[in-house]
């Protein structure tokens, strides 16, 4: 019998672009996250030369969504001003966030239910609000308490109902570090290793082709360009990082998570187009990688670090690939000794070859991990590090807060 399922499309990734990531409370502050989505969206219009009209849909990714820009994927694009008829939304698996935005526009073209999709994510960690649950119903007596949205999110990744309180990330580092046997000296040396790589990426210029400058409007004078990362240290040695305490030290005798060898709270945001191959040439569109599989699956919220370990042997079980076919590794660095953790999980060792092919760049630790512009901030990094290279599949992967694990193969556009 002839299927009458249609053949999915090949979908390509054109004119990934990311902002300068900002930190929290730093240069990007003053624009809320609507307007960061603005800016890159209009950008990346701009730069791809694509018709606006042509745009069927916009999927936005953000961990922290407000009421102030209510899915921001719509929101942000009418604030570039453009064309009303196009739709759009926003989505959340919280730090795969900005991965699954990609996955699921390209999903939309595999399929025929579009041909051009804007995919994008955003976050202003700066701007994140305080927020009250007790308000709606009136309070008789007492105070009202304001949660923190941005350590209440963490607190409540998980129902503590079934998994009891685990009372922020950084205990779930914690926790893979005892499992794995990460030492503090390790994470210290990772860490360093990604701020180091970070400066040497901007002194060479690698950045620069998918950078979007933002102007900050000042209250006298012309507004401040901002055009570089503003969280990776220049300065990072071993002794810099040991002279960090613990986060965790006071509760913990044995904790090894720093401000120093975990990533950071910012602001940025990031976008790339995601286009029917047979559509290219019509749109004038160059692609510069092709959309080839993706994975996500959950581990123990407990231990949530770990989930590219079995996101990407669910990935690789479904694509057929493995290691050997792999030249560019980007796995999100949360912290240290999740990293570590998660290539002890993948059975590399500590003078493992595949270590010149990983976060050749810097990554959450040094760059900045801006929970819903994460995933593309690395697309955007990886895929003009792949043409550098000549790289034909790269790996982009990232532990998720809750428990989960997400994963997905991107192929070098010749």
């Amino acid at each position: 019998m002839t299927s009458l399922r249609p053949a999915l499309r090949r979908v390509a990734i054109c004119s990934p672009l990311r902002t300068p990531v900002g930190k929290f409370l730093g240069t990007l502050a003053p624009l809320e996250a609507g307007q960061l989505g603005a800016i890159i969206i209009k950008a990346l219009v701009e730069r791809s030369g694509v018709d606006p009209a042509r745009v069927e849909d916009v999927i936005f990714s953000q961990g922290y969504g407000s009421g102030e820009a209510p899915a921001i994927g719509r929101w942000s694009w009418l604030a570039a001003g453009l064309p009303i008829e196009v739709p759009g939304y926003q989505l959340d698996r919280r730090c795969g966030s900005g991965l699954q935005a990609v996955v699921n526009a390209a999903m939309m073209v595999q399929t025929g239910a579009a041909d051009c999709v804007l995919a994008g994510g955003v976050e202003s960690m700066s701007n994140v609000e305080h927020y009250t649950t007790t308000a709606r119903h009136g309070a008789r007596m007492g105070d009202l308490a304001l949660w923190d949205r941005l350590t209440r999110g963490r607190l409540m990744s998980q129902p503590v109902e079934r998994f009891g309180v685990i009372s922020s990330m950084i205990e779930t580092a914690e926790n893979l570090a005892k499992d794995y046997g990460i030492t503090r000296e390790a994470a210290d040396a990772f860490a360093v290793r990604s701020h180091q790589r970070a400066e040497a990426a901007w002194d060479a210029g690698k950045f620069d082709a998918q950078l979007v400058p933002v102007e900050i409007p000042q209250r006298r004078g012309d507004p401040v360009v901002f055009a570089r990362d503003e969280g990776f240290r220049t300065d990072a040695t071993a002794d810099s990082m040991a002279a960090l305490r613990a986060i965790e030290g006071r509760t913990n005798p044995d904790a090894i998570v720093t401000a120093g060898n975990a990533s950071q709270q910012n602001d940025a945001a990031a976008a790339c187009l995601v286009v029917a191959e047979d559509r290219l040439d019509e749109l004038g569109l160059e692609p510069i990688a092709w959309f080839h599989s993706w994975a996500a699956a959950g581990c123990d919220p407990a231990r949530m670090g770990i989930g590219p370990v079995p996101a990407v042997e669910r990935l690789f079980a479904r694509n057929g690939l493995g290691w050997d076919d792999i030249g560019l590794v980007e796995l999100n660095e949360a912290f240290a000794p999740q990293v570590l953790a998660v290539l002890k999980g993948w059975g590399w060792s500590e003078n493992d070859s595949r270590m010149e092919q990983l976060n050749v760049n810097g990554s959450g630790i040094s760059l900045g991990h801006p929970i819903g512009a994460t995933g593309l901030r690395i697309l955007a990094d990886m895929t003009h590090e792949m043409q550098r290279r000549e790289v034909r599949y790269a790996l982009e992967t990232m532990c998720i807060g809750g428990g989960q694990g997400m994963a997905a193969v991107f192929e070098r556009a010749a």
